[in-house]
């Protein structure tokens, strides 16, 4: 799979949730994504894996959203389904992101300790980003960034390790051997 096409379209994504999410149109973002998310199964040799990779990728980010929007770290005015959860648009950033795990950040997968750093960082310059473009409100800016970085260096590896026993960007031949002990 492309790593460049795979970045680009990331951003692409990206930039559709967030600006869809801050200007009243969650839709048009969750739709951009889940075109990124199509576009990558059809090009994974083997789909179903990157699938349960990405619903994993969905219920974590569901799951650590919510807990941010709870602990009063977090606010989105658009997009949510369910009351005081993550919105629907947060869930497919998560999901186009799962798309990276494979391609442009396979080379993270073996580096643990740079992942908890590169999780612990680079989330909270997304959510930065983010309530600048609008489209989340950081309730006390400090604190909710701690909050985010220490939620995604918790993420990070444990998306990584899934990624690594789901990876559906290799072909059978290529998968290594999974050992149970």
């Amino acid at each position: 799979m492309n790593v460049w096409f795979n970045i680009a379209a990331f951003q692409m994504g990206w930039f559709a949730c967030v600006l869809g999410g801050a200007r009243g149109l969650p839709w048009a973002g969750t739709a951009v994504a889940v075109g990124v998310v199509a576009i990558h199964l059809y090009q994974a040799p083997r789909p179903k894996y990157e699938t349960l990779l990405i619903l994993f990728a969905a219920a974590i980010g569901f799951a650590v959203d919510t807990l941010l929007i709870r602990g009063d770290w977090l606010a989105f005015s658009h997009g949510m389904i369910v009351p005081d959860a993550a919105p629907h648009w947060m869930v497919a950033l998560w999901m186009i992101f799962a798309t990276t795990l494979n391609v442009s950040l396979n080379w993270l997968k073996k580096r643990r300790l740079l992942a908890v750093g590169f999780g612990a960082i680079g989330g909270p310059l997304a959510y930065y980003a983010g309530a600048k473009l609008g489209a989340v409100t950081l309730l006390d800016t400090a604190t909710a960034l701690v909050a985010v970085g220490i939620a995604w260096a918790a993420a990070m590896p444990v998306l990584l390790w899934v990624a690594a026993r789901y990876n559906g960007t290799l072909h059978p031949r290529q998968m290594p051997e999974v050992s149970c002990v």
